[in-house]
């Protein structure tokens, strides 16, 4: 027998103005959002199970950001700015897979499909990646003049444990920012679903490219909190010497380096599907919420539960299941 919430109709297209959603809550709802809910933070629990940061960070990046710079990422010089700045943008690219990165490409998928011709579709693909980059791009810089002018007494800087259960200064950070991050994810999520009052919606009237700003603002967060061996390097250096241009440059190209394979991506999707994709998702709107709203709720569920609780467990505080690897 089904919930009261999941024999509630769709909502009528016509609704969408009424409700005056922004990107992200086009007003057509799913039917058995219950179960829409549940299997993505099902993903969501199930990848924080299997996800082995030493692979994601060492196999992936690691190598990534070698191939890039053209030696070991790992024992890189940083002697100069200008290597600083190739280091950044390197290290970057290698650190794009995120959860994050995952839920603003789903978020987006239905766009691909809005345009007629592969030149139109192209064409009109600078406006919301130009948007994403812009909030990416201005919180980090606002960072690194940040960590400038700070320096080594940021909390990123103090590595060793503390009176807070063993954990240090920079791992509570990053609990903390990953774990706000994750519960705006979920949050986006359940407005998609018409299940919470969409936050960005009286914002997104007047602009209404200012939820993908607001994605961005969440990507150049996670510089915030970021334990990436490789940025923390860059890290220590901007902090180290004091030049607040330098921080800002570094810690802005990070985060354009994130966006790059995402990017491609998206591109790609966009001119190789984007005209059956479009066709799948306006044949039933209902489809393009499922979509952004299973996107947002497992990519929320993973970073709370990953950094919150997880993280718990492998300072013996509670058990929680991992996988062999992990």
């Amino acid at each position: 027998m089904h919930s009261v919430m999941e024999r509630i109709p769709p909502t009528p297209p016509s609704a969408h103005a009424d409700r005056g959603g922004s990107l992200f809550v086009n007003g057509v709802f799913p039917r058995r959002r219950t179960l829409l809910i549940g299997l993505a933070a099902l993903f969501g629990f199930a990848l924080t199970v299997v996800w082995s940061y030493e692979f994601v960070d060492r196999t992936i990046g690691a190598n990534v950001a070698g191939a890039l710079l053209g030696h070991d990422a790992a024992t890189a010089s940083l002697g100069s700015s200008f290597l600083g700045i190739a280091f950044a943008l390197a290290t970057g690219v290698g650190g794009t897979f995120t959860a994050c990165n995952v839920a603003v490409f789903s978020a987006m998928a239905p766009l691909a499909g809005r345009m007629d011709s592969r030149r139109s579709r192209l064409g009109r693909l600078v406006r919301p990646l130009g948007c994403l980059a812009a909030g990416s791009v201005a919180v980090s810089a606002v960072y690194g003049v940040v960590v400038a002018l700070v320096g080594t007494g940021m909390p990123q800087f103090q590595l060793g444990p503390s009176r807070h259960g063993g954990f240090s200064p920079s791992t509570i950070q990053a609990m903390v920012t990953f774990g706000v991050i994750g519960a705006a994810m979920v949050c986006l999520g359940l407005a998609s679903l018409g299940l919470v009052r969409d936050p960005l919606a009286r914002l997104a009237r007047r602009f209404p490219n200012a939820p993908l700003v607001v994605m961005g603002v969440l990507l150049g967060g996670f510089l915030v909190g970021r334990p990436y061996p490789l940025f923390r390097r860059l890290f220590h250096d901007a902090a180290e010497s004091g030049n607040v241009l330098y921080g800002a440059s570094a810690f802005a190209l990070q985060a354009v380096g994130n966006l790059v394979i995402m990017s491609v991506l998206f591109v790609l999707l966009t001119l190789l599907a984007g005209r059956r994709l479009g066709s799948w998702l306006t044949a039933r709107p209902s489809r393009a919420s499922a979509a952004i709203a299973a996107a947002f709720i497992a990519a929320g569920v993973f970073m709370i539960l990953y950094w919150d609780v997880r993280m718990l467990a492998m300072r013996d505080l509670i058990w929680y299941p991992l996988a062999p690897w992990a």
